[in-house]
């Protein structure tokens, strides 16, 4: 499938999650244009550098865009609904400002859920991550969020790097993405003794 794509470094988007983006850029603003005049779908993936027409990573998220505000001044604000990953195939040659691959869908099992070990660890890793770095959590809503919204929520929102971000999400399925979370909270989350900001020593 032709996929019209919004490269943007950090910006992660999974399947039944939203992500709320500022369109400014004349290229954005004539690809939002024309997915409101077609399928309404763009596809989110990170380059692997932050420098224009930087080489892509291999797997993205198809957004489908719910609320849209048009601005006075030409750009948008949008809301994105994760729709499925992908797989890109190529980039192609294209005449848009906007740059477009040929992709692969990624079927993803939508009733998989974790173990009730699984998710106990989890949940006890993300309470001394979200302690050790000053996060104010809401545990009892937490605790009343289905395996996949609260694990893909995580790895959407986790103060992690690019590189781990993409990991997370080309993770093959539910239980390995969490698997990988709970290793990456334990690498970040541990302080500096001098400063208190987070370190990979």
């Amino acid at each position: 499938m032709r996929l019209s794509i919004f490269p943007l470094t950090g910006a992660l988007l999974f399947p039944g999650l939203q992500l709320p983006l500022h369109i400014f850029e004349p290229r954005y603003r004539a690809m939002v244009s024309d997915a409101l005049a077609r399928d309404r779908q763009i596809a989110m993936i990170q380059p692997q550098s932050p420098h224009n027409g930087s080489p892509l990573y291999s797997v993205g998220c198809i957004g489908k865009i719910g609320e849209v505000e048009a601005l006075d001044d030409g750009g948008f604000n949008i809301l994105l609904e994760g729709v499925s990953r992908f797989r890109m195939v190529r980039e192609l040659d294209v005449a848009t400002q906007f740059r477009q691959i040929e992709a692969e869908l990624i079927a993803d099992d939508a009733s998989a859920s974790l173990s009730a070990v699984e998710r106990a660890s989890f949940e006890n890793e993300a309470r001394k991550f979200a302690d050790a770095q000053g996060f104010s959590v809401d545990w009892e809503s937490v605790a009343r969020l289905d395996d996949q919204s609260l694990i893909n929520g995580v790895s959407q929102i986790a103060p992690f790097d690019a590189a781990a971000k993409q990991a997370l999400l080309e993770a093959e399925d539910l239980a390995s993405r969490c698997e990988l979370l709970v290793q990456l909270m334990q690498f970040f989350g541990r302080h500096d003794s001098d400063d208190g900001r987070v370190t990979l020593q």
